[in-house]
């Protein structure tokens, strides 16, 4: 209550006073009050300046300080901190290497079996190795001539890589020793009465090869390389008095080539360059069988010598795009060879492709026309069919033309596949064919063609990582021939099947099946004639061969392969070989071993 009273008052002193000071103001506007009074004001004397005005300008000086030179020298002191080298970080550390590698085994038939391989360990500039092999056996067929065989193969290699450029070297020898076992053994004769001597054969191959490449980083800069290669191929003579009746061929041939690339082009030339020298006995000599043959009533027939100097040159020049990032290519060029025998040819062949890649290579498909002349040799028709005769006669086998195509990509990163067809028109086809086995030997003598070839494939391949690998590759061919009945042992058909499974690392599997189709032989037989009945009532009653047709039946080959390792170091392994067990034969009269086993141990050191 007090402090409300004491409020107002206030409130009312406030209110007076400006009420008062309005009424003050208001009287004083409204009056004027004039006083008069007398006084004395002082005022200064004016004068007149008698300087006209003028602009002066001061300069001022400004002060020269001069700083003197202080040599202060302030100490510095530099630290490097150090960089780690880089380290790569995988999942798995790479696997140890280790120099040697033996493998060793025995199987069923007494068949001894060795492996050594020697290679340096990882290097950027030196690389490094040998091996040898040997694997034999002496087993026989209870019906046919003594089948025993060896062979045994050593090799050197070595490799520089430089920064511009590598060279590559090698060494080999093979010794090969073998049977011609493709006689059925008459009544009352074992294998123990036959002289193996006269039915031997050893094979003997020696040589050589040396490689430069020339690869510079700056891809527009011209790439070459060139090869040189001597091989010698010799088989047994008859006898040491003989020795000139003995295949004796010496081989050379060279390679070079050039390779520029500018902008989206790449133009190639490749030269080449073939020696084969054959010889089986002396210029003009024949040498009689008599004396050769293991078994009596093969005694008759000649061996004529056969001398041979073939030399093929050839250059191919082609222009190679690349268009659409790389995923189309177009190749065009020819193959000009020069064969020189016993007369000088020359041969043109066309060289061109198209490829191109769909969907990031799912689908890439390809067509193409090519050609080319393949040089016949002694060594190359016996690596085919070691049971020929040495006294061949050889030509060179002409691909005039080969149009092909087809399709081939990845159904998944685990999937690739590749179908085809190709269309070739071939001159101087070499087929096999079995020689008069009653003069000489049973061995396989070459019969010659021009012919028409169709050949389609399919292949397919599954892989996950390096634990299952399976692929499958099928194969027809149709021949159409001018002269000759039947392709002799070539087969319509062939199919391959092949895996592998990785168990833990500890357990691997493999499995190879092989089987082809529709092989004919060309074999002779003996058959009698009549000579002279009808003239002379007394017919003469004569033994010829005559060549017949045989059908060599169905290949079914089946391999299965075991390996435990019981470390990295050390492993058992376990082969069987045609577990069908079939004795078919892959050249008439030449049957496979049925059912075999081997069994062995592998280290590392």
């Amino acid at each position: 209550m007090k402090e409300t009273i004491k409020m107002r008052k206030t409130i009312y002193f406030i209110f007076s006073f400006l009420l008062a000071s309005s009424f003050l103001n208001a009287q004083g506007g409204q009056d004027m009050i004039e006083l008069p009074g007398v006084g004395n004001r002082t005022i200064e004397p004016a004068y007149r300046m008698n300087e006209n005005p003028a602009i002066l300008d001061t300069v001022i000086a400004s002060q020269i300080i001069n700083y003197p030179l202080l040599a202060v020298q302030i100490p510095t002191k530099l630290e490097v901190e150090p960089i780690l080298p880089a380290t790569i970080k995988t999942e798995s550390q790479l696997d140890q290497l280790y120099n040697t590698y033996v493998k060793l085994g025995i199987g069923s038939e007494l068949m001894p079996l060795g492996e050594i391989y020697f290679d340096s360990k990882r290097s950027r500039k030196f690389l490094y190795g040998a091996h040898a092999k040997h694997l034999s056996s002496f087993g026989n067929f209870s019906s046919y001539l003594p089948a025993r065989f060896d062979r045994t193969q050593v090799g050197l290699y070595g490799k520089l890589n430089e920064t511009k450029y590598s060279l590559n070297s090698e060494l080999y020898y093979t010794n090969q020793g073998f049977h011609y076992y493709g006689y059925p053994l008459p009544e009352g004769l074992t294998t123990d009465s036959i002289d193996r001597t006269r039915i031997a054969q050893r094979y003997q191959d020696f040589g050589g090869r040396i490689a430069y490449h020339f690869h510079p980083k700056d891809s527009s800069k011209f790439n070459y390389y060139t090869t040189l290669g001597y091989n010698r191929f010799g088989s047994k003579a008859p006898s040491d008095s003989l020795d000139d009746w003995r295949v004796k061929e010496n081989h050379f041939d060279f390679t070079a080539g050039l390779k520029y690339r500018s902008g989206k082009e790449v133009y190639r030339l490749d030269l080449r360059v073939n020696h084969n020298g054959y010889a089986y006995g002396s210029p003009g000599d024949t040498l009689a069988t008599n004396t050769l043959s293991p078994l009596p009533f093969l005694q008759t027939g000649v061996d004529t010598a056969i001398l041979r100097s073939n030399t093929i040159v050839g250059l191919s020049p082609t222009i190679s795009t690349y268009l659409q990032n790389n995923r189309f290519r177009a190749q065009i060029g020819v193959d000009m060879v020069v064969d020189v025998d016993t007369k000088a040819k020359v041969h043109v062949y066309p060289l061109a492709e198209l490829k191109y890649s769909l969907f990031n290579d799912i689908f890439i498909p390809y067509v193409g026309v090519r050609g080319g002349l393949n040089q016949l040799s002694f060594k190359s028709l016996a690596a085919q069919n070691e049971f020929i005769l040495p006294n061949l006669h050889m030509r060179n086998e002409s691909r005039v033309i080969d149009l092909y195509g087809g399709i081939k990509g990845t159904l998944s990163k685990r999937i690739n596949f590749n179908l085809g067809a190709s269309f070739a028109r071939v001159r101087d086809k070499a087929f096999f064919i079995s020689d008069d086995q009653f003069s000489l030997r049973n061995k396989f003598d070459l019969v010659y063609d021009t012919l028409s070839l169709t050949t389609l494939e399919g292949s397919i391949a599954y892989q996950v990582r390096e634990k299952i690998k399976i692929d499958a590759i099928g194969k027809f061919y149709s021949y159409e021939l001018n002269h000759l009945r039947y392709a002799w042992n070539a087969p319509v058909w062939e199919a391959t099947l092949r895996g592998g499974y990785n168990l833990f690392d500890k357990f691997l599997v493999n499995l190879d099946f092989h089987v082809e189709g529709g092989r004919k032989a060309q074999f002779y037989s003996a058959a009698q004639i009549e000579f002279g009945g009808e003239q002379t009532g007394n017919p003469l009653n004569v033994w010829v061969t005559v060549p017949s047709v045989k059908t060599l039946g169905f290949i079914a080959d089946v391999n299965l392969g075991l390996e435990y390792r019981y470390n990295k170091r050390i492993s058992a392994f376990l082969q069987l070989n045609n577990l069908a067990s079939q004795r078919y034969m892959r050249w008439y009269n030449y049957p496979v071993q049925i059912f075999q086993i081997m069994g062995g141990v592998t280290a590392r050191f």
